[in-house]
């Protein structure tokens, strides 16, 4: 049997950047995924300065070998009405691919990995995490996205009763002809959003890669309303005609209405296996990175990891991303104030699209970068 400081159960950047933090507060760290890496992820990929500049990584040094797709416009409107197209004059954001990323961050760990296996059993025994009946720690932390057989052990896994954001989505890098066939550019991203509010779909290129999606917290209709954007899009050649494949789904919560626990004896829960998502966005990459590192702060200054040292995390948590609002109605956290019909006329807006929903909402501009501890 071996023993560990901490095992982490999930690979992705909320558990690769976790890992990369504890290496240097020197504890022995193993990392388990039921995947092998690089592994094919479901997202539509992009992420701000702020998070780059949380993992220390130098844009001009990760765009040497990977996609990394330089955001300065974007492309915003309601179905049904033409769309607003503002310009940041620079770059305010960038698209990845999360097979590369993900990969990269982790690969950037030096800790023990157990990659391509399942997590089969989770026994508590005294103070201690026993995994798969092999792995022993006294701190357990689920970052395992929505389905984290940890958070499932806290008593919040799939089928509870909080509201789940579900998209479908797909990635694929398109033929020469469908480049040049593709109105969509690289350095404008478009965001369409459904009438009701309740989600909204992309239309998001990296070079000559193609990614097309749409989330709602109503997954009864997904397909419907998927089904018609693409038509849609098709129709006015902003995508191409063939799409390739089939679109793949996942699941996640948002923020203000997750109701899982964040922390208990002897564990913690980070990035989506936490329900972190932004509220009005959906967008799940810089809140998982930056709960990895609150995380870590507070595991480092632990006297122990009882439930009592460790609820310095949620509190943590609430004071970067605010209180949850549980008691709010599902659906994407818009204000009272912006519902038809003057939400239709809102994202007819320069002011609004720009200032309220691509700088507020989708890039938390107003938001410092969260640096990790040394």
């Amino acid at each position: 049997m071996d023993q560990y400081d901490v095992i982490i159960v999930g690979g992705g950047p909320a558990g690769s950047t976790l890992a990369r933090a504890l290496e240097r507060q020197h504890k022995r760290i193993l990392i388990i995924d039921k995947q092998a890496f690089p592994r094919d992820k479901t997202c539509a990929g992009w992420v701000t300065p702020a998070v780059l500049a949380s993992l220390d990584i130098p844009p001009a040094d990760y765009g040497q070998d990977h996609i990394l797709q330089p955001i300065s416009r974007f492309r915003i409107g309601m179905m049904g009405q033409p769309a607003v197209e503002n310009d940041h004059h620079g770059v305010v954001s960038y698209g990845i691919r999360r097979c590369e990323f993900d990969a990269y961050l982790l690969d950037r760990t030096s800790c023990d990995k157990q990659l391509n296996t399942p997590v089969k059993t989770i026994e508590r025994t005294g103070d201690q995490w026993l995994i798969n009946g092999q792995w022993q720690a006294p701190l357990l932390v689920g970052a395992g996205g929505h389905f984290c057989p940890v958070a499932q052990k806290l008593g919040e896994g799939p089928g509870s009763h909080e509201t789940v954001v579900a998209a479908k989505e797909v990635e694929f890098e398109m033929t020469p002809e469908q480049a040049s066939r593709c109105m969509a550019r690289g350095d404008t991203p478009e965001l369409w959003f459904c009438r009701d509010l309740k989600g909204y779909a992309w239309v998001f290129r990296k070079g000559n890669y193609l990614n097309i999606g749409l989330g709602r917290e109503d997954n009864h209709k997904l397909s419907d309303h998927l089904q018609r954007f693409v038509d849609d899009m098709k129709a006015s050649g902003r995508i191409p005609a063939d799409l390739p494949g089939r679109f793949k789904g996942h699941a996640y919560l948002l923020y203000a209405h997750a109701e899982r626990p964040l922390a208990d004896d002897g564990v913690l829960l980070v990035g989506d296996a936490a329900g972190l998502a932004y509220t009005q966005s959906g967008e799940g990459i810089r809140p998982a990175i930056e709960s990895a590192l609150l995380a870590a702060r507070v595991i480092g200054e632990a006297e122990d990891y009882s439930v009592r040292s460790l609820q310095r995390y949620g509190a943590a948590i609430s004071e970067r991303f605010g209180v949850r609002a549980l008691n709010q109605a599902s659906g994407w956290q818009v204000p009272d104030w912006l519902r038809m019909p003057l939400a239709s006329t809102l994202m007819r807006s320069h002011w609004f699209t720009r200032k309220v929903v691509t700088e507020n909402w989708f890039l938390h501009q107003q938001v410092a970068p969260l640096e990790e501890a040394v």
